[in-house]
C-alpha cells in the first residue's frame, strides 16, 4: 500500500474520533472564553498541547490562579501515560524514518492510539499521518468554532460557564467511579489531601502534590492487597 493510499485509509479510520472530538472541542472553546482566556490563547492550546484532559485542568487551574509552572507539572503527571503509548505504537509501527515518528508522535491521544493498536497489520508512516491529521484539526477547529458560540452568548450565560468545567469533571468522574471502587478511592484521597494543602500551600501545588501523593499511595495499598490475596 503507497503513502497516499494509506494516508487516506487514516482519514477514513479517524472519522470516528474526529466526530467524538466536535462537542468536547466545542465545550472547551465555550469554558475558555468563560475562563478569560481570548481566542489566539485558546486556538494556541489546542495547536499546541492538543490533550483533552490536560486542557481542562489547565482551565480550572487558571481560573483559580496557579502559575504556568504547576500547570505544566499537572499535564505532565496527567499525561504520563503517552510514555507507554508512544513505545507501543513504536512497536506497532513500521520502519519508518525516526523524524516522521516524532511528527507524529506529537498526534498521539487514548483515541488515536486505540485505533492505531487495533489495526490486524502493522501501521504506516502514512496511515499514522491520516490518522492524526483529520483528530488533530477536528480538535482545533471546534475548539474555535467553541470559542465564538461562546463569545456570541449573553454575557449571563458566559459568566455561569464556569460552573460547567467543575460539572463536567463530575460527569466523567461518576461513571468511572461505579465501575471500579480504586478510582473513587483515588479521586476521595487526592481530593482530600488537596484540601489540606491548600491552607498551606499555593492551589497549583496543592493539586500536584495531591494527585502524585494519591496516586502512588492507592497503587501500593492494591499491590499489598494483591499480593496477599
Amino acid at each position: 500500500m503507497n503513502q497516499n493510499s494509506s494516508f487516506l485509509t487514516g482519514i477514513k479510520a479517524g472519522i470516528s474520533i474526529a466526530i467524538g472530538y466536535l462537542p468536547i472541542a466545542i465545550t472547551f472553546g465555550l469554558l475558555s472564553k468563560s475562563t478569560g482566556l481570548n481566542f489566539l490563547e485558546t486556538i494556541s492550546m489546542s495547536i499546541f498541547v492538543f490533550a483533552g484532559a490536560a486542557q481542562y485542568i489547565a482551565l480550572s487551574m487558571i481560573a483559580v490562579g496557579t502559575t504556568g509552572l504547576e500547570i505544566v507539572l499537572t499535564t505532565f503527571i496527567v499525561n504520563i501515560r503517552h510514555l507507554l503509548m508512544g513505545m507501543s505504537i513504536n512497536e506497532k509501527s513500521s520502519k519508518d524514518p525516526l523524524i516522521s515518528k516524532l511528527f507524529y508522535s506529537f498526534g498521539i491521544t487514548d483515541e488515536t492510539f486505540t485505533v492505531a493498536m487495533t489495526q490486524k497489520n502493522r501501521v504506516s508512516n502514512g496511515f499514522m499521518f491520516g490518522l492524526i491529521t483529520i483528530s488533530y484539526g477536528s480538535w482545533v477547529i471546534n475548539t474555535g468554532v467553541g470559542f465564538i458560540i461562546g463569545a456570541n452568548l449573553p454575557e449571563v450565560l458566559q459568566e455561569s460557564m464556569g460552573i460547567a468545567l467543575f460539572a463536567m469533571f463530575i460527569g466523567l468522574l461518576v461513571p468511572a467511579a461505579r465501575k471500579n471502587v480504586k478510582y473513587l478511592t483515588l479521586a476521595t484521597g487526592a481530593a482530600i489531601l488537596n484540601s489540606l494543602f491548600s491552607l498551606y500551600i499555593s492551589m497549583g501545588w496543592a493539586i500536584v502534590l495531591a494527585t502524585v501523593i494519591s496516586a502512588i499511595l492507592i497503587e501500593l495499598i492494591w499491590k499489598g492487597e494483591v499480593e496477599s490475596e
